[in-house]
């Protein structure tokens, strides 16, 4: 039958005639989806058309409306009719006999029915004072009678709309908040509400109203096929649960799937999570939109007052090379060029999430458009850049789930694919795989001061549940993905079997100290074989208890920890004894040995400057290989205060540390005295490098006491406030008495900042021990640093002294 057929059945049939071509339409298997509910709805248009014909004679100045998901012509097989029956005012008694002969047939046919009966200034009343009641009116669609009533009811909605957004839009976002509030998200939730969570049918509904304020708009990309998917799903759960419910539970879910010719509930959850995360990112950008609108609305007339007329310009803050923020996003400086810059991608999402602000979307989809793959290996910056976006705390979600709207992070990660809106069916677990990894990196950079390589700890904390998308143990197939993708970004194969070890037993020490005899030294024995070493152990322990508090409050406890702790300190007896050589006996290459030569001839500072290049794997370099930085080396004749000299002009200059030598080399005999040697890599924070001759001029100054760091620092402190942007960890100092037999050893781990080793070189000047040797490592956000010091006749520090300086250290860098 098809769907005139079905129509003239149910004029023909009266309400029982509608009841049968509805029952017919609903049960057809050759239509569904958008067809059917617009089938649906023209078929009630119909019959209801029919209705007040029949009780309309003779009256005018009245028509039917429909507002709402029916105003839209989205009827799902359970939905309620909303309906207005609007009315001049000249006759309400014949008003009134009219709406008993639309509302009770519906009533005798068990459908649920929202219903009025207003005048046009009634009803915009009603709007004014009701948000829920406007937006519905938004949607107004004429069914029958006085077409030109409802014409201008529209029209004046819109208009009033439209001259209240200002007022109702933040109303509005302020109900989507508290509506996600209750609800939760969407697009984790394994019994979710299709309509009221954060993500669904009612966020769509919103993102339509502002729209159609004029105000701001959504992005458009895959927004109208999200919102289809939904009212699919929520179609196939009215018909097989045969009841007006948006709550997809878990034992319906496997006949919503077949319903809708899916694989599984699986697959079913994932589309829908999907879709969720599309509608979810839009409402995003647009409430950010909205807000920028708004502020500059009230900023304007202000400033064109104070400046006598114009356009007020956006001011243009830099952020890294081409990258800049701008009224509160992070957007693509002027000169950037994508196309030529496959770091871009990385170096913009970094800085972002360590200022705390979002990825313009017109940004990220420049990048996405234009950025060509990145090498294989990655480049050393492309690797640090990808850490400090994991090591940024919470802002880093909102961050990666922009490149992930985009299709960005796929390609940048390709292994992603199978985890990306995985549902996980453990009621532990409160996200997706793929944001339970997000969440657990975010955790892990909470612990960054814990680890002596956070690089890997957040990297681990990525990818530990990687293989949940491949069959199997998840932890097996996780250590094959893991060594690839490690690898593909650029670690080395000591780094890269560190990870792979991290992501294959990430959860061997929570299940061995939760469900084994720890006193039974077997148990011991083969946990440290799997770990393998100390720097493995500490790395794994941070790792477990990030991995547990992302899972969700059920899956860490006091007592867990305690249990964990319990073992890692009797497994890292096992391992104990193997304490690293001495820096000192590393022999210095020809180059340093001439640098240390002259810098002793000449007694004064000696630099080289030295691009460093790298090609990709399985080629030959080219003649346009990727830079990874400059290696700048500096011989100084050994002075008291060399180390807070040198790092203050590079911090001067703009300058980052990427990693840091410095050691002292005793010269060939017949040459008196002896020379620092500082092997530096840096790079310039934006912009191109510095002359080697303008910073050997600074560092003559420095050493010489004519040059102010300090002052020179705090001035450009002041002149650039501190942005809002991640909250760091507090910096630790801890001293490590058997590290070296001929120093003392000071590890300092901190959140990196321009001028921060300036600040540790000059407190350990202050604290009169000198610095033998230094090795500094930034990675990513983070600052890890090693200094051997010695008292004033060289021999290693009294414990009670070494402790003292560490805390007067640790003191300087959180004042």
């Amino acid at each position: 039958m098809t769907g005139t057929d079905v129509q003239k059945e149910a004029e023909d049939s009266g309400p029982s005639g509608y009841a049968a071509a509805r029952l017919r339409l609903l049960t057809e298997e050759a239509r569904s989806g958008p067809p059917r509910r617009a089938a649906l709805a023209e078929l009630t248009d119909d019959w209801l058309t029919g209705l007040f014909a029949a009780g309309a004679e003779g009256l005018r100045g009245a028509s039917l409306v429909a507002v709402g998901g029916y105003g839209r012509g989205e009827l799902s097989p359970r939905s309620d009719l909303d309906l207005l029956l609007l009315h001049d005012g000249s006759d309400t008694k014949a008003v009134a006999a009219l709406a008993d002969r639309l509302w009770y047939p519906v009533w005798d046919l068990g459908l649920d029915l929202d219903h009025s009966v207003r005048t046009p200034a009634e009803a915009r009343k009603t709007a004014g004072e009701d948000l829920k009641v406007q937006l519905g009116l938004l949607d107004a669609r004429h069914i029958a009678g006085d077409l030109g009533l409802t014409a201008s009811l529209r029209t004046a909605v819109l208009a009033d709309w439209r001259n209240q957004a200002p007022k109702r839009l933040p109303e509005l976002q302020e109900l989507c908040a508290e509506r996600a509030e209750r609800q939760g998200e969407l697009q984790y939730l394994l019994e979710p509400d299709l309509k009221e969570a954060r993500g669904g049918l009612r966020d769509a509904t919103a993102l339509r109203a502002v729209a159609a304020s004029w105000l701001a708009d959504a992005p458009r990309e895959g927004l109208a096929d999200a919102r289809r998917r939904l009212l699919d799903v929520r179609d196939a759960l009215h018909l097989a649960t045969g009841r007006a419910t948006d709550r997809l539970a878990l034992q319906e879910q496997d006949q919503v799937a077949a319903g809708l010719g899916l694989l599984d509930a699986d697959t079913l959850l994932r589309q829908v999570y999907e879709a969720a995360r599309v509608v979810s990112y839009a409402s995003d950008v647009t409430w950010r939109e909205v807000g920028r609108v708004l502020r500059s609305r009230a900023v304007r007339p202000r400033l064109r007052a104070m400046l006598g007329g114009g356009k007020p310009t956006s001011e243009r803050s830099p952020l890294a090379e081409g990258v800049v923020e701008q009224d509160g996003e992070v957007v693509l400086a002027r000169a950037a060029r994508p196309e030529r810059d496959p770091v871009l991608p990385l170096r913009a999402a970094a800085a972002a999430a360590q200022a705390g602000l979002p990825l313009s979307l017109h940004a990220v989809r420049r990048l996405a458009a234009t950025v060509r793959p990145l090498p294989t290996p990655w480049p050393a910056e492309a690797r640090e850049q990808l850490v400090t976006l994991l090591g940024s705390g919470r802002p880093t979600i909102e961050v990666w789930e922009a490149l992930e709207a985009e299709g960005l992070i796929t390609r940048l990660l390709p292994d992603w694919e199978r985890v990306r809106c995985r549902p996980q069916r453990n009621a532990v677990h409160l996200w997706t795989v793929d944001r339970h990894l997000i969440e657990t990196a975010v955790r892990a950079s909470e612990f960054t001061r814990r680890v002596s390589r956070p690089d890997l700890l957040l990297v681990a904390a990525l990818l530990h549940d990687i293989g949940k998308g491949w069959p199997g143990d998840h932890s097996v197939a996780g250590e094959i993905i893991a060594k690839d993708v490690a690898a593909r970004i650029g670690f080395d194969r000591h780094d890269v079997t560190v990870i792979a070890t991290l992501v294959r037993h990430h959860l061997t020490l929570i299940d061995t100290a939760t469900r084994r005899d720890l006193e039974d030294p077997a148990t011991v024995r083969s946990v440290a074989e799997a770990v393998g070493s100390q720097g493995t152990l500490e790395l794994l322990h941070a790792l477990t208890e990030a991995d547990a508090l992302a899972t969700g409050p059920a899956a860490w406890s006091s007592w867990r920890g305690s249990l964990v702790a319990d073992l890692v300190k009797r497994v890292s007896a096992v391992l104990a004894g193997d304490a690293p050589d001495d820096p000192e006996e590393a022999a210095p290459t020809a180059e340093q040995e001439r640098l240390a030569l002259e810098a002793a001839a000449t007694g004064s500072p000696v630099l080289a400057l030295r691009a460093q290049t790298e090609p990709p794997a399985g080629q030959e370099p080219s003649g346009d290989p990727e830079p990874l930085g400059v290696e700048l080396l500096i011989a100084v004749p050994d002075q008291p205060g060399v180390l807070p000299a040198v790092a203050g002009v590079l911090a001067m200059h703009r300058l980052t540390v990427r990693t840091a030598e410095l050691r002292s080399l005793y010269l060939p005999d017949g040459v008196d005295g002896s020379v620092l040697l500082l092997d530096w890599r840096v790079a310039a924070e934006y912009g191109s490098l510095p002359q080697a001759a303008r910073l050997r001029s600074d560092l003559v100054r420095a050493l010489d006491g004519s040059l102010d760091i300090a002052g020179r620092l705090a001035e450009r402190d002041a002149a650039y406030p501190r942005r809002r942007g991640v909250v760091a960890p507090a910096a630790r100092v801890s001293v490590h008495p058997a590290a070296s037999r001929l120093a003392t050893v000071i590890e300092v781990r901190s959140q990196d900042a321009p001028g921060l080793l300036f600040r540790i070189g000059r407190a350990l000047e202050d604290a009169s021990v000198q610095v033998r040797s230094a090795h500094v490592s930034t990675l990513g956000a983070n600052a890890v640093d090693a200094f051997y010091v010695t008292g004033p006749e060289g021999a290693p520090l009294p414990g009670d002294e070494a402790a003292s300086v560490a805390r007067k250290l640790e003191e300087t860098l959180r004042g």
